[in-house]
């Protein structure tokens, strides 16, 4: 771990313009267009400020969509853990895997019967052409170096030798799932498109209530009707207005939290156990520990789900000042019954709440980009309470409010305010930071040096499209 006071700056390569591609989405053979760099280094402060100005990584590289060009505009969407509650759907998957994991049992039917469960192959493979032309791989012997170099090195610390059958599970499978806070899967493997709740749901609406209530309420309308005088009398005599619900006893009658679900005790005699590991993985991000950050400190992790020792799924996140940011799922195909793409999200949720517990800032959890132009990728918004980030002035805007405007057109900016500006726009370019035949110095005397108007052009649109604070932290590499 890097200590807080050591850190290096983050230096990136902007590759000047745009590109357009095919999209993934819609199948637009040039539609997909974006901006892009390559992080050779970078600080979790300066992608929390990248990420909140639209940008996202997959590895190394990180790009940001030219939202009113692209055809399908991704609009980064982030959750609110700490006022989040499991729909019916989640804790139906929730449910699921105690069921299995104490009695064995599963349920009947496979999860693609289930309408939370669609999959659409090659969903977003398109936004990664220019990638292709980077040779950026992403494949599961990457992540197999990774998951062999980390459980060796954990079983060293543990004085035991690792068991090369225990990490075949997942290695050895011939697929990468695509879970919901990604967007950035391999381009080279088949995928599926990450679970969703409900099927042509209409997230203008409020959840459906629960069947249990509305039998409670259709039972307490009956006793009414056959005695109303007495049912009624006792909640006047003190002072309070008839209700249509009962009272709520005791605690037992308030419903489970994601935390009761997802920490439930197992019998001793469970079918299965499931673990969970943690390490960091190889990315740009600089691993950092500062004394009041979360205990696992910041940077890019592992998170491994072993199931009766053998590795299952590995989600990849990144912990970062004020949230955890999803990355990738890759889970075992055999184990798709268990709807491990939910279930993950669910746990990253609650991971993101136990860390506020100890850092307070960091209270969020980002799951790539929401893209409302295309149906299959509108079950982001499910996970509620959740906000859009608006393309034009960079706020957060629940989600609620953005709907009717993105059902009237792709592209939309969210804030309300005309007379609204992007406050963290780059205001004075001179400031930016160029690192340039291994001298740090600022644009403002680079740019002296330079005679090609391109160069110009180029830095410019880079300082527009980081934002201030990031150009004045960030090296520039130019060569």
């Amino acid at each position: 771990m890097a200590s807080w006071a050591a850190l290096s700056p983050s230096i990136v390569e902007y590759f000047e313009g745009e590109d357009s591609y095919r999209c993934g989405y819609c199948k637009n053979e040039s539609g997909s267009r974006s901006n892009g760099m390559w992080a050779h280094s970078m600080t979790v402060q300066d992608y929390q400020d990248l990420i909140d100005r639209g940008w996202r990584r997959s590895g190394k590289y990180v790009y940001k969509p030219v939202m009113n060009q692209t055809c399908c505009p991704q609009y980064t969407i982030r959750c609110r853990p700490l006022q989040f509650q499991p729909s019916k759907s989640h804790k139906k998957v929730l449910k699921k895997m105690l069921k299995f994991l104490a009695k064995g049992e599963i349920s009947k039917g496979n999860c693609e019967d289930e309408p939370m469960e669609p999959t659409m192959e090659e969903t977003v493979a398109g936004d990664f052409a220019l990638i292709n032309k980077l040779d950026i791989q992403c494949d599961l012997k990457t992540l197999s170096d990774d998951l062999k170099e980390s459980f060796e090195s954990e079983e060293k610390k543990k004085g035991k030798s690792p068991k090369k059958e225990e990490s075949k599970g997942l290695i050895q499978s011939q697929h990468i799932e695509e879970k919901l806070g990604s967007g950035e899967p391999s381009h080279t493997i088949k995928m599926h498109m990450a679970p969703k709740p409900g099927k042509g749901a209409d997230l203008s609406k409020p959840p459906c209530r629960k069947a249990k209530e509305i039998r409670k309420e259709r039972k307490r309308l009956k006793l009414m009707q056959q005695n109303p005088a007495g049912e009624l009398e006792g909640f006047q005599a003190h002072g309070e207005p008839p209700s249509l619900f009962p009272p709520k006893a005791n605690k037992s009658n308030q419903p489970k939290s994601l935390e009761d679900l997802i920490f439930e005790s197992l019998p001793e005699n469970a079918s299965h156990k499931l673990e969970f590991t943690r390490f960091l993985c190889s990315s740009p991000l600089e691993a950092e520990n500062p004394p009041h950050g979360p205990d696992c400190g910041y940077g890019s992790f592992h998170q491994q789900y072993w199931l009766d020792g053998r590795i299952i799924a590995v989600g990849v996140i990144d912990i970062l000042p004020y949230c955890v940011s999803s990355v990738y799922l890759y889970y075992d195909p055999d184990y798709s019954f268990l709807s491990l793409g939910v279930y993950s999200a669910l746990r990253e949720i609650g991971f993101t709440r136990q860390l506020h517990q100890k850092t307070s800032q960091l209270s969020y959890y980002y799951m790539g980009f929401y893209i409302h132009s295309c149906p299959k990728m509108k079950y982001k918004g499910q996970y509620r309470p959740s906000d859009l980030l608006c393309p034009e002035t960079y706020v957060w805007v629940p989600i609620e409010q953005c709907l009717s405007s993105l059902d009237n057109s792709k592209y939309c900016r969210f804030n309300q305010d005309p007379e609204a500006v992007d406050e963290g726009r780059s205001k004075e370019p001179d400031r930016l930071q160029v690192f340039h035949k291994k001298a740090i110095m600022p644009y403002g005397i680079y740019k002296k040096q330079q005679k090609d108007p391109r160069e110009e052009a180029a830095v410019l649109q880079y300082a527009g499209l980081v934002g201030q604070a990031c150009s004045e932290r960030m090296l520039l590499l130019r060569n």
